[in-house]
């Protein structure tokens, strides 16, 4: 739409492009172009992705026997009638004709009755509820918005039967809301949301929770919502930009933060206001839910899933034996989502995996190429090393002080690095957090990092209680670091005495393992501070050679690809 700066755009939908492919029920493969074009959210046409999951699967278009979409309008051109942009827009980039054509363009192929537009909250719920392995779940989806809803609910029972309980529009969207007030907040729409996750805990949320509610939020019973706040925006322009409703908050809370302004006290008093809200809104839906149908598990996907501090908040009330979180719960786990869809209409329940390690892997030759040809002055590349070896170099260096990149294995496909994209330290130094915030990640300093433990002993150091520790495996909820460690683990501990805890199994990434507990026997604590492998504005490293680069770029002291180690010769010489 013309009249939009570049900071509102982002709040466009687009972005997060994505590719997955599912074979015999299972997840072959998942990854976002972001990860091979380099553009972080692209909304380039997974092309890349979609390449990567064919070779994985050592097939081509023409052995796939169905190529679907995570969005389906066609049923709705109706909606798009009344206003001269938005017909044009569904004629030149919603209609499923055009999707449809513009796929065979870049693909090359012709899709024939292969083509399935899938509609966008069906399949966010299809990637969490096959991966989840639950078999009666309710299924909760929460994001901006898809082709008209902002939030859905499921029942799926034991049969398979899918029963829709409920749909909330658009224009009560609390992912919207959520977004707008990150755009208040001087942070990007479907981008910094997690930023104001976590500057919501330096704030106080009494006074905003409670006006955020009087003004822009109102609930009612069977466990319905409203907000108010969106009715602001009411010309096509203001509806793309959010233009009126930023006004009206700005009425309430004075004006918005510019990106580059300070952080103000009432800015982090509005995030976490704002976090009160959601997760009232979200406890208000699930409780009616919960008792509406009996399920004692959940499965959630969308944008709103990932905000792990009300994750954490759900599964501590107790509400849910069981809660599943889809580690790619934006947009790009929709592709995957589709997926399943597909598979489930043409050849029964899909049985995936929950697992997020689908993405590219490397071999040992590309990996040593790529460690020997970043070879310098100043660093200096081991290869070959034996594993073992490997592995006692790594804990030596972290005790030291070292910041270590770790590229090992599949890339994972979400927005957490789980042990293969990561950077490591050493979560018992207080300088370490601001150290790796201000010179690898070059981030706002008051966002916290996330520790990975080893599952067997993660309730000894942190609040996760004995029987769930497979639910923190993918860093999407939040627990409470016990009072004794918190001085002990000041790099991972959040102002709040929290961590975004990842519990790391030996059966499902038996190296990550084999390192933390490594740690554990040289220290007695066996936890790494791990962060995603990547610098601000960039997308988590995808290959060796991106690993190389921004080991090289960035103040990291090594890196690790597979079984070669890159130092650097001034700070690591013995």
């Amino acid at each position: 739409m013309p009249g939009l700066t570049e900071f509102e755009y982002s709040a466009t939908q687009g972005a997060d492009a994505a590719a997955a492919l599912v074979r015999g029920g299972q997840v072959v493969a998942a990854a976002a172009q972001e990860r091979f074009d380099r553009v972080k959210h692209s909304s380039a046409f997974p092309l890349d992705a979609v390449r990567f999951c064919l070779q994985a699967a050592r097939a081509s278009m023409a052995d796939v026997a169905t190529v679907a979409h995570a969005f389906s309008y066609g049923d709705l051109r109706a909606t798009f009638e009344d206003d001269d942009f938005y017909e044009k827009f569904y004629t030149e980039a919603l209609s499923p004709e055009v999707n449809r054509r513009e796929a065979e363009r870049v693909l090359g192929d012709d899709f024939g009755g292969r083509y399935l537009p899938v509609e966008h909250h069906l399949a966010h719920a299809a990637s969490a509820y096959y991966p989840s392995g639950h078999r009666d779940s309710l299924v909760v989806v929460s994001d901006g918005l898809g082709e008209r809803n902002s939030a859905t609910i499921w029942h799926w029972s034991e049969d398979g039967t899918a029963d829709r309980l409920r749909e909330v529009r658009a224009i009560n969207s609390v992912g919207l809301l959520y977004g707008i007030f990150t755009m208040y907040l001087g942070f990007r729409f479907a981008d910094g949301e997690y930023k104001v996750m976590g500057l919501a805990p330096w704030g106080d949320p009494s006074r905003t929770a409670r006006q955020i509610m009087d003004r822009f939020v109102e609930l009612e019973p069977e466990g319905e919502y409203r907000i108010p706040l969106l009715l602001h925006d009411v010309t096509a322009l203001e509806k793309e930009s959010h233009r009126g409703t930023i006004t009206a908050i700005e009425e309430v809370f004075g004006p918005r933060r510019l990106p580059a302004d300070p952080i103000e006290q009432r800015h982090r008093d509005v995030a976490a206001g704002v976090q009160a809200v959601l997760q009232l809104v979200q406890l208000h839906v699930l409780s009616h839910f919960r008792e509406l149908t009996g399920s004692r598990a959940i499965a959630m996907a969308g944008g709103v899933a990932l905000n792990c501090a009300f994750n954490g908040t759900l599964l501590r009330t107790g509400l849910f034996e069981q809660v599943y979180v889809q580690p790619a719960s934006g947009d790009d786990g929709a592709a995957l989502g589709a997926a399943l869809v597909a598979f489930e209409r043409t050849y029964g329940r899909p049985t995936p995996d929950s697992t997020a390690l689908l993405g590219p892997e490397f071999d040992d030759e590309e990996c040593r190429v790529a460690a020997r040809a970043a070879v310098a002055d100043d660093i200096v590349a081991e290869v070959d090393l034996d594993e073992a070896v490997l592995i006692d170099e790594v804990v030596r260096l972290i005790l030291a002080g070292a910041v270590v990149g770790w590229f090992n294995g599949r890339m994972e496909f979400g927005p957490r690095a789980l042990g293969n994209r990561s950077i490591l330290a050493d979560p018992r130094r207080s300088d370490m957090r601001e150290r790796i915030n201000r010179l690898v990640k070059k981030r706002e300093s008051f966002r916290p990092f996330a520790p990975a433990v080893l599952a067997q002993q993660a309730g000894q150091f942190f609040e996760v209680p004995t029987g769930v520790e497979r639910q923190f495996r993918e860093m999407l909820l939040v627990a409470h670091v016990r009072d004794n460690y918190r001085t002990a683990l000041p790099a991972v501990t959040h102002v709040d005495g929290t961590a975004r805890v990842q519990t790391v199994f030996e059966d499902e990434n038996p190296r990550f393992w084999r390192l933390l507990a490594a740690m554990g026997r040289a220290s007695g604590y066996p936890i790494l501070l791990n962060t995603s492998f990547n610098v601000a504005g960039q997308p988590i490293v995808c290959t060796p050679a991106e690993a190389a680069e921004t080991f090289r770029r960035a103040e990291l002291d090594a890196v690790v690809m597979g079984r070669n180690l890159l130092t650097r010769r001034e700070r690591t010489e013995r």
